[in-house]
């Protein structure tokens, strides 16, 4: 038998997060950097005034400035499925091809949870509010600004977010199908402003700026689109391990059916990623 209680190979842990960032308006908008299991801390400076001009024997200025550490702490996902019990007879080459299948899914659900955590601060399964991310979401960092939506002129609300962003870039909008198609529909003149987001597309980029549509901006139904400098504000990444179990006795999903007794085995795979928003102020929710 060539999988049993493991951790993915590495090709497997590579393929798992290259999809996820294919899938997640998170990963697509912010930059990933590695995540120890014990956390990475990571210093953030906010420099205020601008750099002194120095004369030759003239004495220096003094300048205002805060800094602080942000301490980005790995949250464990886990997610498993039933299989017919043929998986612990069959060949390794058949074993990776469920693997492989398995897999495919996996990284569809890590995308998600992604954006559904940092986003709403919730526990994607549930969609409870998560003591484990506390403020660590848009939603429930009172730093984020949060706009009113207005369905009759979306842009406006665009113009607003980025406002109340101040001297921060706005270089992404996550956005949900709903807002997207706002924008679709906002016409002036009879010309469509936004055509490139007719017909449900997802271009990567609207008016020079990185974007993404997912409904997982809507997973909190009051949520239209988030913006903000996720390039330099924003910080995610994962450790680099995935977890696989093949368990083959009892209920380890908890739904009162014997594995043995229905000839199923369970297939469970648990990552750890983690994220940091290192400024509240530097995003903006558009919201109902």
């Amino acid at each position: 038998m060539a999988f049993t209680s493991t951790s993915f190979p590495a090709e497997l842990v590579k393929e798992v997060f290259t999809g996820a960032q294919g899938h997640s308006a998170i990963a697509k908008l912010a930059g990933s950097t590695p995540v120890a299991f014990s956390g990475t801390d990571i210093m953030t400076f906010s420099l205020t005034g601008e750099v002194n001009l120095v004369g030759e024997g003239e004495a220096k200025g003094s300048h205002t400035n805060e800094n602080k550490v942000v301490h980005m702490v790995p949250v464990k996902i886990e997610y498993g499925a039933r299989v017919s019990d043929e998986f612990v007879r069959a060949s390794e080459e058949k074993q990776l091809e469920y693997i492989r299948a398995f897999n495919e899914g996996f990284e569809g659900k890590i995308a998600r949870g992604l954006d559904i955590m940092a986003m709403h601060g919730t526990n994607p399964k549930t969609g409870v509010a998560s003591a484990l991310i506390g403020t660590n979401s848009f939603d429930t960092n009172t730093d984020v600004t949060g706009v009113t939506y207005t369905s009759a002129d979306p842009e406006a609300n665009v113009t607003g977010a980025i406002a109340a962003i101040g001297d921060y870039d706005a270089n992404g909008i996550a956005m949900s199908k709903v807002f997207a198609g706002a924008l679709a529909g906002l016409k002036v003149n009879g010309v469509a402003q936004y055509p490139e987001l007719s017909w449900g597309a997802n271009p990567g980029a609207v008016r020079g700026v990185a974007a993404d549509v997912n409904s997982t901006v809507s997973a909190v139904a009051t949520k239209k689109a988030y913006v903000g400098d996720f390039a330099n504000a924003f910080k995610w990444g994962y450790a680099e391990k995935v977890n696989f179990e093949v368990i083959e006795y009892g209920d380890p999903d908890n739904t009162g059916s014997d594995l043995k007794g229905h000839n199923q085995v369970y297939l469970r795979a648990e990552a750890w990623i983690g994220w940091a928003i290192l400024d509240g102020t530097a995003f903006a929710r558009i919201e109902d």
